[in-house]
C-alpha cells in the first residue's frame, strides 16, 4: 500500500525528530511492504520567514489531500524570538490552531503510559506509581478559550483583554463519543473533567457527556472539578482510563500526565475528526535551547507516528511493532539526555532512531 503523508519538521528540533520518525516509518515500510510518500510543508516560524504567515492555504490545501499529516514542533522563545512580536494571530502557534481548525481536527488522544524500563524517571514515589499506569487523555481541539473571541482595548487609560470561552452541545457530544469508543477498547472508565461549580459551559459539558454515557451502559462515568484532577494525577494516577476534558483544561493536564511518565520527550498525540484523516506530532514544544545539538529525544514523534499507523491506516501490526521497538532499547539501557539515569547508556537524537530501526530490521 502507498500512503501520502504530509510532514511539517516546524521548528527547533521540529526537524530533527521529524528525521528519525520517517526512518522508523521506512523501516516498516521495508518490512511489511508498504510505501510512505512524503511531501515536506512549513508551519510556525519556519513559515512566517519565509512567507510572512504561519500557515499558507497552499501548506493547509496540501494536508488535506494527503492521508495523514505528521507534525514536529511549532514556536520558539516567547522572550527572544521576532516571531512573538507579531499579532497574535500571526505567531507560530496560530499555524497549528489553524491546521486543525482546517482538517476538522477535534479531539486529541494523548496517552500517557509509564514504561516499565522508566520507572526510576518517574518524579512519583514508588508507592504511588506502583507497576506503572497507563491512561488516555482525550482532549476536546477546536472550541473553548481557545477559539472563542477574544479582544485586547484600553477604557479610560486601562488595558483590558477579554477571552470567550464557548462550548455547544454539538460540540460535547462529539468528542464524548470518542471518549466513551475508546474507553470500551480498553478498561471501560471515563472520568469527565471540567470546573461546574464555576462556569455554565462546565455544566453544560456535564449535563451532555451523561447523555451520551446513557449509549455505553457498561462504561463508568465518574466526574472531577479539573483542581482536584491535578492533584490525582500525582496522588493516584493508577485510578484513570480516559480522561476527557475540554481544551485548555485537556493543554494543560495532558502536560502534567507527560512529565509523570518520565520526560514530556515520552509523550505522543493524535488529532482526529469525522475522517481518517489525522494529525500526529508530540506533545512538547520545538525546545529551541537544545535545537541543532542531538540531544532531542525523538521517541514521542516516533510513538506519534505509531499512532498515524493504527489510526489513520489501520496498521495495528505495524503499529504495535513500533511500540515494542521503543520499550526493547530502553529495556537494553539507552537513554537520550532527558531520561538519562545512572548506569544506562547516553544515545543521542540519531543514535535513538538508528537503534529503533534496528530493532524492528
Amino acid at each position: 500500500m502507498n500512503y501520502k503523508i504530509t510532514v511539517i519538521p516546524g521548528d527547533g528540533i521540529g526537524p530533527e525528530i521529524i528525521e528519525e520518525a520517517k526512518k522508523v516509518l521506512n523501516q516498516i515500510g521495508k518490512r511489511y511492504g508498504h510505501k510512505f510518500d512524503y511531501t515536506e510543508v512549513l508551519m510556525g516560524g519556519a513559515s512566517i520567514d519565509a512567507t510572512g504567515v504561519p500557515l499558507t492555504e497552499e501548506a493547509l490545501e496540501t494536508a488535506k489531500n494527503s492521508d495523514s499529516v505528521l507534525l514536529g514542533a511549532v514556536g520558539g522563545n516567547v522572550g527572544q524570538s521576532n516571531w512573538y512580536s507579531l499579532p497574535p494571530h500571526l505567531r507560530p502557534e496560530a499555524g497549528l490552531l489553524a491546521i486543525r481548525k482546517g482538517l476538522k481536527l477535534f479531539a486529541n488522544i494523548r496517552p500517557a503510559i509509564l514504561f516499565d524500563e522508566l520507572m526510576e524517571a518517574c518524579p512519583l514515589k514508588e508507592d504511588i506509581v506502583g507497576s506503572g499506569f497507563d491512561f488516555v487523555v482525550m482532549r476536546e481541539l477546536t472550541g473553548g478559550l481557545y477559539f472563542g473571541a477574544r479582544s485586547t482595548v484600553e477604557e479610560n487609560g486601562i488595558r483590558k483583554a477579554t477571552d470567550t470561552l464557548v462550548y455547544d452541545e454539538t460540540e460535547i457530544r462529539r468528542i464524548a463519543k470518542w471518549a466513551f469508543e475508546i474507553a470500551m477498547k480498553r478498561n471501560k472508565k471515563v472520568c469527565s473533567v471540567d470546573k461546574a461549580n464555576v462556569l455554565d459551559s462546565s455544566r453544560l459539558w456535564r449535563q451532555v457527556t451523561k447523555e451520551v454515557a446513557k449509549d455505553y451502559p457498561e462504561v463508568e462515568l465518574t466526574d472531577m472539578l479539573v483542581d482536584n484532577c491535578a492533584m490525582q494525577l500525582v496522588k493516584n494516577p493508577r485510578q484513570f482510563d480516559v480522561i476527557l476534558t475540554e481544551n485548555m483544561f485537556g493543554d494543560i493536564l495532558s502536560d502534567e500526565a507527560s512529565m509523570i511518565t518520565g520526560s514530556i520527550g515520552m509523550l505522543a498525540s493524535a488529532s482526529l475528526g469525522d475522517t481518517k484523516l489525522g494529525l500526529y506530532e508530540p506533545s512538547h514544544g520545538s525546545a529551541p535551547d537544545i535545537a541543532g545539538q542531538n540531544k532531542a529525544n525523538p521517541i514521542a514523534t516516533i510513538l506519534s507516528a505509531a499512532m498515524m499507523l493504527r489510526y489513520s491506516f489501520d496498521l495495528e501490526k505495524e503499529a504495535d511493532q513500533i511500540e515494542a521497538a521503543v520499550k526493547s532499547v530502553l529495556k537494553k539501557g539507552y537513554r537520550t539526555v532527558d531520561i538519562m539515569q545512572e548506569g544506562k547508556t547516553l544515545v543521542g537524537t540519531k543514535e535513538m532512531g538508528d537503534l529503533i530501526v534496528q530493532e524492528i530490521a
